[in-house]
């Protein structure tokens, strides 16, 4: 199985997919096999287990693992047990302890303050890049202002802000970097996901944040809910972040419940008044 499985990582390189995305479809589909136990896959185990994901999972993690588990049964040659995602009604806002708002983001600052995560901190927040594109954010790039990102074969250019550019400068001179990414590991990698987000939960406490609010793309959120905030261009936002469909994008404007409630005491005023 393991060997098949391997074809099928195989075949999501083949189709282009982020190295993110292959990792996770293959999650699932192990996950689903581990459940299968070696039985046969049928149309009735498949929605079995599909069920057995919505007692334990979130509406929107059963479909992302239900996208993946259809994917390997596509390219197992069994589309025909393959299964319907979850019709979930969108939501117009978010749950207000899963917001980050820009206090607290002033807060992890602080509490950064004077290291390498602080810059990251405002590179992604000030940019609205995925944690993924953060090693296209190179000496050269920061000296020209703009980064080129190449994300699922599209490409953007990113503008660095010109306060974020100053402290990346200041950063590249004392470290003595003369090309390449700008945030590497000790072996000169770029920083991956998971250093990342162990460094930013190390600042919870300090910083009087909520664990379940710290996280790298939750930056990317408040970045967009911020910038919508000002513009109101949700078709120019989308091109910032790098999304195909503004349906995405909507996603990543919805403010919390608060902010609504706020909303629609102001129209119960004017109806009233």
């Amino acid at each position: 199985m393991e060997r098949y499985l391997e074809q099928f990582r195989g075949h999501l390189e083949s189709e282009e997919k982020s190295r993110a995305t292959i990792e996770k479809y293959m999650r699932d589909a192990r996950a689903f096999l581990s459940y299968a136990e070696g039985r046969e896959i049928t149309k009735r185990r498949t929605i079995q287990y599909k069920e057995s994901l919505i007692q334990r999972y979130a509406p929107a993690s059963v479909n992302s693992m239900l996208v993946a588990v259809n994917s390997f049964l596509r390219f197992s040659g069994r589309e025909d047990c393959c299964v319907r995602l979850l019709k979930i009604q969108r939501q117009i806002f978010c749950r207000k302890e899963k917001e980050l708002s820009r206090g607290e983001y002033k807060r992890l600052l602080q509490a950064a303050r004077g290291t390498r995560l602080s810059l990251i901190l405002q590179t992604i927040c000030g940019t609205g890049i995925r944690i993924s594109e953060l090693k296209y954010i190179m000496v050269e790039a920061v000296r020209e202002g703009r980064a080129v990102v190449d994300c699922k074969n599209k490409m953007r250019v990113i503008l660095i802000p010109r306060a974020v550019q100053r402290e990346l400068e200041r950063y590249i001179k004392k470290t003595g970097l003369k090309t390449g990414a700008v945030f590497t590991s000790r072996t000169g990698r770029p920083l991956d996901r998971s250093n990342i987000w162990r460094e930013m939960k190390a600042l919870c406490r300090e910083a009087h944040v909520a664990p379940e609010k710290v996280f790298p793309h939750n930056l990317r959120h408040l970045f967009a809910r911020t910038f919508y905030s000002i513009e109101k261009d949700i078709v120019r936002l989308a091109d910032l972040l790098g999304h195909a469909s503004i349906d995405t994008t909507r996603i990543y404007t919805i403010e919390s419940g608060s902010m609504h409630i706020s909303s629609l005491e102001k129209v119960q005023r004017l109806l009233t008044t």
